[in-house]
């Protein structure tokens, strides 16, 4: 018969990898939501709608940008602590931001990074991720995870 505790512990193990594979998925949508149009429109010249919806057919970007805002309420909901809630539901943004920091300096500056405009975007996006992760965790007091 299996303990209680080691039911807990097999359960707990499956949660963070739903947790891992969430944060994985989101980052890179992130990451494919940070690449300029123009290159989408390069890559992909024969989509009519590769500058709005990049990768995706036009039918499912509804479905990307409701991923792009979900997940990390899912990612905080699964988390148990609020600090680590935070911490894997910003952390795509963290890894997206990041990689598209290094592209664009390397096209504009080492600077890009520090101007004001670029400053405030990056800001806000980490604020939204950490919020929607926030919500996601206190969800949890609402709707109790097992």
């Amino acid at each position: 018969m299996v303990q209680p505790r080691t039911k807990h512990i097999e359960r707990a193990k499956v949660l963070m990898t739903l947790v891992f594979a969430l944060v994985i998925l989101e980052t890179l949508l992130v990451t494919l939501a940070l690449v300029p149009a123009q290159l989408w429109t390069r890559l992909l010249p024969q989509s009519p709608s590769a500058a709005l919806d990049g990768p995706f057919p036009a039918a499912i970007s509804p479905i990307i940008t409701a991923l792009l805002y979900l997940l990390p309420v899912v990612i905080g909901y699964l988390t148990p602590g609020w600090q680590r809630a935070l911490l894997y539901a910003t952390l795509p943004a963290w890894i997206g931001l990041g990689l598209f920091a290094i592209a664009a300096t390397s096209k504009v500056g080492a600077f890009y990074l520090i101007s004001v405009d670029h400053v405030t975007a990056n800001v806000s996006i980490l604020e939204l991720f950490a919020a929607l992760g926030g919500i996601g965790w206190l969800g949890r007091s609402i709707y109790r995870v097992n």
